[in-house]
């Protein structure tokens, strides 16, 4: 499909009366450029399928649909834009639209085999989305998402700088996290009051098992939730000072020093897991990933 012969999204929005709702945190990406260049970002897909979450009135799946993605599956909400998203069906039985909310659905039972998630995330969703698709059990080939440019520096965020926390953490323990792409407010109609960016996450062929990965999520919630203080004092429910001693860490540390083989020693020594002796990870117990 080539998307330059198909009216404009312009066009196609002022045709069907379509504005964006500010509930369901809708920012529309109209210039076929830009969203060429992040589905180029994202690629290539040598046939592989590609999720698309919010497509709106679809200009990122126009892009999607010039590539060499196999089947190009639609997650959307509002079915206002079903209509818009169903015109751009050549019959082929390549594009795919389920009406629902992402948070819900089950994306193994959407495709076979390996998938992308290309998307321009809802603001309003798009961090628990990332966090579902980080710890559930379905695991994407890759992740080429847009969020608020704050909530992006989060996840790609170093120890010692302002935006490392949680989500750093847990994004870098379960994927290669790459910022590929800024986008300004004025990129988008209507303009949100914050710039964006975009993340690539491509999960690691190695990653905690699930047991590590919740305590992980837990200790992470506790020395992030009061990261001014020193982790004997922020980690105490979960064992304070002798939990920081366990992992080869001092208690008058604070959170926001902490790197990633860090706190996968702290996890693990919730979960009461034994180190296999990995350097890389700090002996955390890991699962092989199983793409699709």
């Amino acid at each position: 499909m080539n998307a330059t012969d198909l009216p404009s999204l312009r066009e196609t929005l002022d045709a069907h009366g379509l504005l964006a709702k500010k509930s369901f945190g809708q920012h529309f990406l109209l210039d076929l450029n830009v969203t060429r260049k992040i589905v180029r970002l994202a690629g290539p897909f040598e046939g592989r399928a590609v999720i698309e979450v919010g497509p709106g009135p679809g200009g990122l799946t126009r892009a999607l649909l010039e590539s060499d993605a196999g089947k190009v599956v639609l997650v959307e909400k509002d079915p206002r834009f079903l209509p818009l998203l169903g015109e751009l069906d050549d019959g082929s039985g390549r594009l795919v639209v389920v009406e629902g909310d992402a948070l819900a659905v089950r994306e193994a039972e959407l495709v076979d085999g390996p998938a992308h998630v290309v998307s321009n995330l809802p603001y309003n969703v798009g961090t628990p989305l990332l966090i579902k698709w980080l710890t559930g059990a379905w695991t994407p080939h890759a992740l080429t998402l847009m969020f608020q440019k704050e909530v992006a520096e989060r996840i790609v965020a170093a120890p010692g700088d302002d935006a490392y926390g949680r989500l750093a953490v847990i994004a870098q323990a379960v994927c290669e996290t790459r910022l590929v792409m800024h986008l300004p407010a004025a990129a988008f109609t209507p303009p949100p009051k914050v710039a964006s960016a975009v993340v690539h996450l491509v999960p690691k062929a190695e990653r905690p098992d699930r047991d590590l990965l919740k305590a992980l999520e837990r200790v992470t919630a506790a020395a992030f939730g009061q990261r001014r203080k020193m982790l004997r004092s922020s980690l105490k429910p979960l064992g304070g000072a002798d939990l920081c001693e366990a992992a080869g860490l001092s208690p008058e540390d604070r959170a926001e020093v902490i790197d990633l083989a860090g706190f996968l020693r702290l996890a693990r020594a919730v979960a009461g897991q034994a180190p296999p002796g990995g350097p890389e990870d700090g002996g955390a117990t890991m699962r092989r990933r199983k793409r699709g």
